[in-house]
């Protein structure tokens, strides 16, 4: 393969890439009858064991936390395993994380809260048993600390594997992992009932609309279409659509055009690009167009429509992304750090449309 086929190649992973979503793999591996489980999981068996240098300690407290973390999303959680159940939900607690082999690297793997071979310090990791079969989903919560005894003698306490357990359970009191699971078993009901709770939180409900955009839940339109008139939410939910499919496409190009936000506009751009390149849908292409060759169109704007281009290789960009270029490159701006990013996004989408036939 010649040198520049090859960094076309290269080009074209990395575009995949770019459009991938977790929504795309949501699941993938469970088996039908698995999937039905899931679906009707209700009951959730909380496994909670808190191991410290000194041994085993009781784990009640922490239980505690997770078990009415789970009733935030709706669930029911149980501590007798004799009790029936539909999941069994694993929390393990440790002053010193013990290692379980190397971890796999890259998508959910790189997260901040995937498992760590790195990290020695105190850490909880949170597991699930389906039909008594552990399932390959796992998260890690860890203290801001590693080293647990100096921690505790900087607080003043006597001793240090309670002081991390305290601390881990802090953590869990904060993290996220309700959502996660609800999110893990499919379950985008329970989602946009949080979601639409005035109990809710800003911040939670970022979260929930980014993973009912990995979830591709079609279900959840209307509430994201009713996030938009909310400005400290409207950037999120419009991410959260660019993941749900071809319906949110009109949506999509209205925004982009009339949003007095530059933000909004950019988001919309990047959103048309997600659905386009998820779903080879090619109808984004002539909004992109229009709003490419708009001469009012800010850049930052300009440089999300241009990475949209790319993800969507079309012959019709071609020419357009040049005449951008051969404009762009006569500004001579070295400092300008918005232009180099427009500069990059055009130079990058024109070498993926005007190589796209040769490896289509």
């Amino acid at each position: 393969m010649r040198y520049s086929q090859a960094i076309a190649a290269l080009g074209l992973c990395v575009a995949l890439s770019l459009v991938a979503s977790p929504g795309w793999a949501y699941r993938e591996y469970f088996t039908p009858e698995q999937r039905t489980q899931l679906e009707k999981i209700q009951v959730v068996f909380v496994d909670v064991i808190a191991l410290t240098d000194k041994g085993p300690i009781e784990s009640g407290t922490l239980a505690d936390v997770v078990a009415q973390r789970l009733g935030e999303v709706g669930y029911a959680a149980i501590r007798d395993p004799a009790i029936p159940h539909d999941v069994a939900f694993r929390v393990k607690c440790e002053q010193h994380k013990t290692w379980e082999g190397t971890t796999a690297t890259g998508g959910d793997a790189d997260l901040p809260d995937a498992p760590s071979r790195l990290w020695k310090g105190p850490a909880c990791q949170l597991t699930y048993l389906l039909g008594g079969m552990k399932i390959k989903w796992q998260k890690e919560v860890r203290t801001e600390f590693e080293d647990a005894a100096a921690a505790a003698q900087a607080a003043q306490a006597s001793d240090p594997g309670r002081y991390a357990m305290t601390k881990l359970q802090e953590a869990l009191g904060t993290y996220e992992f309700p959502l996660l699971l609800a999110a893990e078993w499919g379950h985008a009901d329970r989602l946009l009932k949080l979601l639409d709770s005035p109990d809710t939180g800003q911040a939670r409900k970022l979260k929930i609309m980014s993973l009912l955009g990995d979830m591709q839940a079609d279900e959840a339109m209307p509430k994201l279409k009713e996030a938009l008139k909310d400005r400290d939410l409207a950037k999120q939910a419009l991410s959260a659509i660019g993941n749900l499919g071809r319906d949110g496409i009109p949506l999509l190009v209205e925004m982009m055009n009339t949003s007095p936000q530059l933000e909004i506009q950019a988001a919309a751009a990047k959103s048309l690009g997600q659905i386009g390149g998820l779903h080879g849908d090619a109808s984004v292409v002539l909004p992109l167009l229009t709003k490419l060759q708009d001469q009012k169109t800010d850049w930052t704007v300009l440089t999300e429509v241009a990475w949209s281009l790319g993800k969507i290789p079309d012959k019709r960009s071609i020419q357009p992304l040049y005449d951008l270029d051969k404009k762009l490159q006569a500004i001579r701006d070295p400092d300008n750090v918005t232009l180099k990013k427009l500069k990059e996004a055009v130079f990058w989408s024109i070498k993926q449309c005007d190589t796209w036939d040769q490896y289509s």
